[in-house]
């Protein structure tokens, strides 16, 4: 049933944004590959996000952010029908979250926006760093920056927020579409490999704190 719905997706003439590709022959490319082979395979998350034996801790976060941005995207857009203006005026998480939008060029302050336009900022912001040479190189041998773990961490919250939002306002769109399964691994994934590396704050965590326990792990 995913595939059908990502299938009326794409044929919805959505405009998904191009995915920052590894070259084929590069580490991060080997990274990427070895990577998905062990998520297939399926073994256990929590083992899968684990940094392979000799590998470099930036590249295996590069990996990773990039592939998460390219999910989450994917998954939003499946809602997206169902998260409008008028269902979501406020970028939210329940009651108790409300999320402003800031970026350094646009919104110099923290500003309240309707969830589709902060989720339309967000992507565009994040597809912006992740095609900066000067955060994620790709050339061999060109080194990450001093705060490109920082950068990392920004991003990573603000795609947790995502989550939070789908699962507490768009749940039941979820069920009805045959992709909570999906969404599930994905989240599950992302969860693991963000408190292996500690990269979240575990305040952030909080509004979705109930759901891993559902999963006896």
């Amino acid at each position: 049933a995913m595939a059908l719905c990502l299938k009326q997706v794409f044929n919805k003439d959505k405009t998904f944004r191009p995915r920052k590709k590894f070259e084929p022959g590069t580490q991060r490319f080997e990274l990427y590959k070895k990577a998905q082979a062990s998520l297939k395979s399926g073994l256990d998350l929590k083992a899968v996000v684990q940094l392979p034996p000799g590998e470099s801790i930036n590249d295996w976060i590069a990996v990773h952010v990039v592939d998460f941005f390219n999910r989450i995207n994917l998954i939003y857009g499946t809602m997206s029908e169902y998260c409008t203006e008028r269902s979501c005026p406020i970028m939210s998480g329940g009651l108790k979250y409300e999320y402003r939008w800031q970026d350094d060029s646009r919104y110099k302050k923290p500003t309240k926006l309707s969830a589709p336009q902060y989720m339309c900022m967000l992507m565009d912001w994040i597809e912006m760093l992740i095609n900066n040479e000067d955060i994620f190189p790709t050339r061999i041998g060109v080194p990450f920056p001093k705060q490109f773990q920082q950068v990392c961490t920004k991003i990573l919250t603000r795609l947790f927020r995502v989550f939070v939002h789908v699962y507490i306002h768009h749940f039941d769109s979820i069920i009805n579409m045959g992709a909570e399964a999906h969404v599930n691994t994905c989240y599950k994934h992302f969860y693991y490999f963000i408190r292996e590396f500690s990269l979240i704050d575990h305040r952030e965590l909080e509004p979705l704190v109930r759901i891993p326990q559902g999963w006896g792990g």
